[in-house]
């Protein structure tokens, strides 16, 4: 369990194709993948406006990034919200694949 910046705790919880955050219980956020092979591709990351500013994006990405790494995963930050978290971590280059045409027209199929 984490913390969000108002210092209220937060849990991530994994479920098929997707990552969820709640604070305090209540289900606020998901960050949405599919697998494709030894790739999981990050393709949507929503927060509750009304919890915005909390850091909880981040939070939920963080846990998301460990947990893909964890199950052997490659990274494909086709969200933007993905994108922003892995820049600010270089610790998951190594496991950080480009976004291809290829990977856009899987996801579209």
């Amino acid at each position: 369990m984490t913390a969000d910046k108002t210092g209220a705790p937060t849990t991530v919880t994994a479920e098929e194709g997707r990552y969820t955050i709640a604070v305090e219980g209540k289900p606020v956020g998901l960050a949405d993948f599919a697998d494709r092979g030894d790739q999981r591709v990050f393709y949507h990351t929503e927060i509750d406006p009304a919890y915005g500013g909390r850091g909880l994006a981040t939070i939920l990405i963080e846990e998301a990034l460990s947990a893909a790494r964890d199950d052997g995963k490659r990274v494909v930050p086709v969200c933007s919200m993905v994108v922003t978290v892995l820049k600010k971590h270089p610790e998951f280059d190594d496991i950080t694949d480009p976004v291809t045409p290829d990977v856009h027209r899987w996801l579209r199929s």
